[in-house]
């Protein structure tokens, strides 16, 4: 059966046909096209931690993590750690974007700049989505390929897939991605956890990886080589930069009854992930005994692993590990499906393009949209030469409006001018820094023409420092948006008002829903309580809440540091 036993197959068939029964099941709940975008607003703590563990987590990762800490060793968990110094200020974040009472993080820029910024950060949302399902796509391919054989290709593998997180996404939208998420963030779990132990095992536990992988400088955390902690500090700001513009956080924060819905979803759903990642590098380690002399493409690492070892200990967990991986996929893939479609039919077509239709109407063409952005989704997966190389170009696309989303939530005298210009200079400076190829075609190669002229610190094996061209292109936003807003004119101060009355005003148990940024009747603006008394600035005076969350996550994240130093020495 094509690589499967016939326990395999009726394994992967129940977890098919159950979550794509689930998610159908959930289309009940879509009342009109915001229930579709951004949910009823209904979901607990629970839920929320497991949407955004689930959004959040996909199979690429663990092939990423594990293809890098083959190459790179224990270093190589920074390719998602890089995040970790991040995870504290999901606690303080997350309650603005409920805040916001918006469906979509375009309606913040629409109504802190205006509606064109809005419609551009649409468009590079959709950019970064589509981006995101393309190394997805790639990742979970080359992994069911590799446990398969080879007997199920990366292309039936992608196409398979496809079609069920689609059939589930578009009828259900974000409240089946909720429902679903919960089932397949548990999956993701066993996904993760699942082939360490064999592994371990297969090279005589720690002791014996240490003594299979004979070189100590694979176990160190922060590496004298291309992961140092230069690299680890410019991703992780990078990081902070972009976290806020990667669409799906709009309803990873927002998609719950309250505030705390959204701290507790966000900061405890990304914990579980920082814990998953601690597998997956663990899972790489252990690769570079077993395959170190023989030629594997890294992105096929974690897969064959599986193949090799779970048949050998009961049947039906390869199916088991298939379903994990699946569901890893399409847990992350019809959240950013639905997310994508939302940015295209709230803050393109309905409201420059079509805008006096029924409900009805957007939320079907919501649906058609969902379908195109898929597909050019899979276009993406195809054009990757490996998951590690995708997961930095999205690195990139995340941070090109983060500049913009940040200075204008705590300065007042930032322009749509000075946002369109940090965007667009910063994008240019990211292409300028890069290689331009188009269906096998060199348009444009940075490093074949100019690299030779940098100084060698601002090199990495001969091409630009991949810190140094995020500090390139995140320096130039800054600076361009900062003298632009200053020479342009100013946003209007009562619809600035309207925006920072929002983000400084709690959201009450029970809050009916209203337009992006409106309050309710009979809900009092909260006072302003400003950090820095000065009349451009809406820097707000942190709560208890807030700063002891903080503090707490950061104690989190050095126990998970702590930890995982501990298991490698």
């Amino acid at each position: 059966m094509i690589g499967l036993t016939w326990i395999d197959w009726g394994v992967l068939l129940l977890y098919l046909i159950g979550i794509t029964l689930v998610g159908v099941w959930a289309a009940r709940r879509v009342k009109n096209a915001a229930h579709y975008f951004i949910s009823d607003r209904h979901s607990g703590s629970l839920m929320m931690m497991f949407f955004s563990f689930g959004a959040g987590t996909h199979a690429d990762q663990a092939v990423g993590v594990a293809a890098k800490a083959f190459t790179s060793g224990a270093s190589g968990i920074w390719y998602q750690w890089l995040w970790l110094p991040v995870t504290p200020f999901y606690w303080l974040i997350a309650p603005l974007f409920r805040r916001m009472r918006a469906v979509t993080t375009a309606d913040y820029f629409d109504a802190r700049y205006d509606s064109s910024v809005g419609a551009l950060y649409a468009g590079v949302g959709m950019l970064q989505l589509v981006v995101s399902i393309g190394v997805i796509l790639k990742g979970a391919g080359a992994m069911v390929d590799a446990v398969s054989g080879g007997a199920i290709s990366s292309d039936v593998a992608v196409w398979g897939m496809t079609f069920l997180f689609v059939v589930y996404g578009m009828a259900g939208g974000l409240n089946a991605a909720i429902i679903t998420d919960f089932i397949q963030g548990v999956l993701t779990i066993i996904l993760s956890f699942m082939i360490l132990p064999f592994a371990l095992d297969a090279v005589g536990g720690l002791d014996g990886l240490r003594a299979v992988v004979d070189d100590p400088a694979l176990f160190d955390i922060v590496a004298p080589g291309e992961i140092n902690a230069f690299y680890i500090a410019v991703i992780a700001f990078n990081g902070l930069v972009g976290w806020v513009t990667q669409p799906h956080n709009m309803a990873a924060s927002a998609a719950g009854k309250s505030e705390m819905e959204g701290r507790w979803g966000v900061t405890g759903g990304n914990l579980i992930k920082r814990v998953c990642t601690i597998a997956w590098v663990l899972t790489g380690l252990v690769a570079i005994g077993l395959y170190s002399s023989t030629e594997i493409h890294i992105d096929y690492v974690y897969g064959a692993m599986a193949g090799d070892l779970l048949p050998a200990i009961a049947p039906g967990l390869v199916g088991l590990f298939i379903a994990a991986l699946l569901a890893a996929v399409m847990s992350s893939c019809d959240a950013f499906m639905v997310t994508s479609s939302a940015l295209f039919t709230q803050n393109i077509y309905r409201r420059l393009l079509v805008t006096d239709r029924p409900d009805r109407h957007y939320l079907w063409v919501g649906r058609g949209v969902s379908v195109v952005v898929v597909l050019v989704g899979i276009v993406f997966a195809y054009s990757f030469a490996s998951v590690v190389e995708g997961l930095e170009v999205f690195w990139a696309m995340q941070a090109m409006m983060g500049i913009a989303f940040w200075i204008g939530l705590y300065w007042r005298r930032a322009t749509p001018a000075g946002a369109w210009a940090a965007t667009l200079v910063s994008f240019g400076v990211l292409l300028f820094t890069s290689r331009l190829e188009i269906f096998g075609r060199v348009l444009y190669d940075f490093n074949a023409l100019w690299a030779h002229r940098l100084p060698d610190w601002m090199l990495w094996e001969g091409e630009l420092y991949l810190p140094w061209q995020m500090i390139f292109y995140l320096l130039a936003g800054l600076l361009t948006m900062i003298l632009v807003s200053l020479k342009t004119r100013p946003v209007a101060p009562e619809k600035l008002d309207r925006v920072y009355t929002c983000l400084r005003t709690p959201v009450l148990p029970g809050e009916p829903e209203t337009e992006p940024f409106t309050l309710p009747d009979g809900i009092d603006p909260a006072p302003r309580r400003p950090l820095i008394h000065h009349p451009d600035f809406e820097i707000p005076r942190p709560g208890a809440v807030a700063i002891i969350g903080f503090l707490a996550t950061w104690v989190i994240v050095l126990i998970l540091v702590g930890v995982f130093y501990w298991i490698l020495h």
